[in-house]
């Protein structure tokens, strides 16, 4: 990272600060992980994916996402270290306004949007992203509670997406687009696709139209889904109990 004045020191001790957090993190997902059945396990987007690079891209805020994207090789001033821990491995990629002026161009007012920053680096499939607040924030035990709360976040995703699916076998499609959305952040997609799915559900409704959750349209969606089972299920019980007398 590039920047002559980072609250991180000089480039190299930014470098190395964010490389430990991202260990650290990804150490505590794995961890985390082992504790999930194999197949929920085997559906974490970090533990799926092919190749795993980690961008840090300072733009006002920092951020730090893990993409499946290919992204070239480093030129001119870009900087890529390979790490791994416990058999997952990957890259970590950093930017900011010297090496990827973009970053500089965003606006005060969209520093902390997530798309925002995605748009200017043209990264697309993320698996996780998040702002960091450097110094303090940048710590093992911060690092420790981020990577454990992300494989919650994941597991309970895919374990949703796998109730959903199961219960609306005919609209699978719409489902997976549905989990993926939730996991880039495309919170408009997202909740498009909670009305197609539930939208004619009250509960489904009101948590779209707040629109300051991304997992509660999720479960909302589930729950809606198991009402919507459980009245099918009593109205044919109550139609074999009529055809029986």
């Amino acid at each position: 990272m590039a920047v002559a004045h980072s609250p991180l020191g000089s480039p190299e001790d930014a470098r190395a600060q964010l490389r430990d957090y991202v260990r650290a993190m990804h150490h505590a997902y794995i961890g985390a992980a082992r504790l999930l059945a194999p197949g929920n396990r085997a559906a974490l987007p970090l533990l799926a994916a092919r190749r795993v690079t980690v961008v840090v891209a300072a733009a006002r805020h920092l951020h730090l996402m893990a993409t499946a994207d290919r992204i070239p090789a480093p030129r001119g001033q870009e900087v890529a270290e390979p790490d791994e821990v416990d058999g997952l491995r990957w890259t970590v990629r950093f930017y900011d306004p010297v090496v990827l002026p973009e970053l500089g161009m965003i606006a005060e007012a969209d520093a902390a949007d997530p798309v925002a920053v995605r748009r200017a680096l043209g990264i697309s499939d993320v698996l996780y992203h998040l702002s960091v607040t450097p110094g303090g924030g940048l710590t093992a035990h911060h690092a420790q509670h981020a990577g454990t709360a992300l494989v919650n976040e994941h597991g309970a995703a895919a374990r949703d997406g796998e109730s959903l699916r199961a219960m609306l076998p005919g609209r699978a499609d719409l489902v997976d687009e549905l989990i993926t959305a939730e996991r880039l952040g495309l919170h408009r997609s997202l909740r498009l696709l909670a009305a197609a799915l539930a939208g004619e559900d009250r509960a489904v409704a009101d948590v779209i139209a707040r629109g300051d959750d991304d997992a509660a349209v999720r479960r909302a969606v589930l729950a809606a889904a198991r009402s919507a089972r459980a009245a099918n299920a009593g109205r044919s019980e109550h139609s074999d109990r009529a055809a029986s007398r």
